[in-house]
């Protein structure tokens, strides 16, 4: 069970939680997130609290007002996270998507095929001078091919493991 701390609005974590969040916020840098949106993002999944106030990720993460604004507005825009709101409480509450992992998976799925078909508009377009470029092209475009066709039938033979 996770407290505040008296005097600020800082989630009370312990050391191994600290450096969990750590490394999770870097695993989200080498993916293209900034440092605060990773850690924001490491923090709303590691945290016993699975709903932080905005001040709340702000003091604990030690981040500035704009960064953590910018932070969150960036991992609602790419729908990593989500907010809710409390009747006569007016401030938002912002928590992991990781609910809605299905969704995401699919979603990830129709991206596959979608960057496959303009890799294949681009293969059309390359000169026949760059054979070599090419075939690497070509692999990428059936390789995506190949994951598009066997995601659904893994995904179907798990969803019937654990039902």
């Amino acid at each position: 069970m996770s407290e505040l701390n008296d005097m600020t609005d800082q989630v009370t974590l312990s050391e191994k939680q600290k450096q969990l969040i750590e490394r999770v916020g870097v695993q989200h840098e080498k993916a293209g997130f900034s440092p605060a949106a990773a850690r924001v993002v490491a923090l709303l999944l590691v945290s016993p609290v699975p709903e932080l106030s905005f001040d709340q990720i702000r003091e604990t993460l030690g981040l500035s007002k704009s960064a953590t604004s910018n932070a969150l507005n960036f991992l609602i825009n790419t729908d990593k996270i989500d907010y809710i709101t409390y009747t006569g409480d007016r401030k938002r509450y912002f928590k992991s998507k990781i609910s809605s992992w299905r969704e995401s998976m699919k979603d990830a799925i129709i991206k596959i095929t979608g960057t496959a078909a303009l890799m294949e508009e681009i293969l059309e377009q390359r000169p026949d001078s760059t054979p070599e470029f090419n075939k690497s092209l070509s692999e990428v475009i059936d390789f995506m091919r190949y994951i598009n066709q066997e995601l659904p039938a893994l995904y179907e033979k798990w969803e019937k493991r654990n039902t």
